[in-house]
């Protein structure tokens, strides 16, 4: 079976030529229709996924049962990675939002090729401490920036790879509201706002990024 290629960009962009190449040839390929669920929060994994095409939406249950959308993934995104090293339950829900493809690599595979090459668990701990960093990052955000920041980042972060205005993404004021941690009320003060000035312009169960330049800065920190 020929070696899937692997997208180059996101993560995956920053890999070494061995990893790319171990990865490549021990992964298999998953295709997932709009709405079929990947794994269930508290499923056993031991799975490293990329994404190929298409985009992942990831969830889990509040305690009083509500959905919670915590992020959505694209092409070069991965996830999993910790499965590799340590096999446990999923800390959250996969869904595809969209048609997606992935290529996935098994724990065990993984081991074997490492136990071949071991030069290839030094580029694996590269890469999940990248992942660590980014998480870090992502928590540092939620917590210490304002909202209309987090929420501009958050915009930028979940339109499709290399778009340029205009721009639509399909979510509502809601999901908005969940990805950034606020009520629908605030995030849609803030998108009316953005709306006056030009920034975005609102269309049935989404919106369109108009000013893709305006809403860079409004994403950085200094122009709060």
């Amino acid at each position: 079976m020929p070696a899937l290629s692997l997208p180059e960009i996101g993560f995956l962009s920053d890999i070494s030529v061995d990893l790319r190449k171990m990865l490549s040839e021990q992964a298999t390929e998953l295709k997932l229709e709009p709405g079929e669920v990947l794994f269930e929060q508290g499923d056993i994994g031991d799975t490293l996924y990329a994404i190929i095409s298409g985009a992942v939406e990831f969830s889990v249950l509040a305690l009083d049962g509500r959905k919670l959308t915590l992020d959505m993934m694209r092409p070069g995104a991965l996830f999993g990675e910790i499965s590799l090293f340590d096999p446990g339950e999923r800390t959250a829900t996969a869904t595809a939002v969209e048609p997606t493809r992935l290529c996935r690599v098994r724990h065990s595979d993984v081991l074997a090729q490492i136990r071949h090459q071991p030069d290839l668990a030094v580029d694996m701990i590269h890469l999940a401490g990248q992942r660590m960093r980014w998480m870090g990052r992502q928590l540092n955000e939620q917590v210490f920036l304002p909202l209309p920041t987090r929420l501009a980042r958050k915009v930028l972060h979940l339109a499709p790879e290399d778009s340029t205005a205009p721009c639509k993404l399909t979510l509502s004021q809601a999901e908005l509201a969940e990805f950034v941690g606020a009520t629908r009320e605030a995030v849609s003060k803030i998108l009316s706002s953005w709306k006056r000035d030009g920034v975005i312009d609102g269309t049935r169960g989404g919106l369109v990024i108009v000013d893709w330049d305006a809403l860079s800065m409004l994403a950085e920190p200094d122009q709060i």
